[in-house]
């Protein structure tokens, strides 16, 4: 008897537990699907308005609320780590040792390259000269200050162009004479539309989708082309050239996904390098990861 009530017990106690499991499963699937759900996403912010088009299209198609962190790269990056089950835009695949970290945490990051970006370097109209050599830029950063260059402007010290900039000229940090950083690309616009002389660097995404803060200051800014290291030919940051693989500041986007189940971070990676996905990239300007084909309709007559 007591053998009986000891079997029924235990199986009281598995039947109890697989109900609430099942129940707790349920509830959540009934919060979040691929399609349906609440969610942050940590975005780089210097390809910030491109992602707000994206998730206000994606919110406008389903029943879902993204919620956009906007930050830093190294500030993105440390959040990120924090909370190992988010969804992140990054402008440069996971390192070897956040790879690591996340193999530690029985974590598979799921990464998904979506387009490909331009960083844009910016002067003021009074300054005529169009045009900038990579090799002028590398050794300003090293110290050399007999450059034509007065001044680089960053957006953010700890930023994704900082980073790239850092590792292009070899060197540990930006050095401090001679160099700005705020704390956001418009204020690097507003900077180099009211300072002659400096060089800003900044995200193309600002310059093709500007903010009504920084629409008109736009018109007192020249885009420069740029001549790549060991290169003849100057070029600008324009569709097409990152199509060709011709313009030396590119990048590529990724979203990199760590929720480890077919929520909203599964959904919007397929959202993102899909069809309409790829023609907001297209639209915005930078070059999409997979160009969106085109249907042309031949009539037999014209009516």
């Amino acid at each position: 008897m007591k053998k009986l009530m000891l079997f029924l017990s235990v199986f009281l106690f598995f039947a109890i537990g697989i109900f609430v499991s099942c129940k707790q499963s349920e509830s959540k699937a009934d919060k979040e699907s691929i399609l349906k759900g609440k969610v942050d996403l940590l975005v780089d912010e210097t390809v910030k308005p491109l992602l707000e088009d994206q998730i206000a299209v994606f919110e406008s198609e389903y029943d879902a609320q993204i919620t956009l962190q906007a930050k830093s790269e190294k500030e993105l990056v440390q959040k990120f780590l924090k909370d190992t089950s988010g969804i992140a835009i990054l402008t440069r695949p996971l390192s070897e040792n956040e790879a690591k970290f996340f193999e530690q945490m029985k974590i598979k990051p799921k990464t998904t390259k979506f387009a490909t970006d331009a960083i844009a370097l910016i002067s003021n109209k009074k300054d005529l000269d169009t045009l900038i050599a990579m090799k002028d830029v590398v050794a300003f950063l090293k110290g050399d200050l007999k450059t034509k260059i007065k001044g680089l402007v960053f957006d953010n010290p700890n930023s994704s162009t900082v980073r790239y900039f850092i590792t292009l000229a070899g060197v540990n940090e930006i050095p401090t004479e001679g160099v700005y950083s705020f704390k956001s690309n418009e204020e690097v616009v507003k900077f180099v539309a009211e300072n002659d002389g400096m060089i800003g660097v900044i995200g193309v995404n600002w310059l093709l989708q500007p903010t009504v803060d920084i629409k008109d200051y736009l018109t007192n800014i020249n885009v420069l082309s740029v001549q790549g290291l060991n290169k003849n030919s100057y070029f600008a940051p324009t569709q097409n050239n990152l199509a060709e693989g011709t313009y030396p500041l590119a990048r590529d986007l990724f979203i990199v996904n760590c929720q480890g189940y077919s929520g909203l971070g599964m959904g919007f990676a397929s959202f993102l390098a899909g069809e309409i996905g790829q023609r907001i990239v297209l639209k915005s300007g930078m070059l999409p990861a997979v160009i969106p084909g085109r249907k042309i309709l031949i009539k037999s007559r014209l009516k």
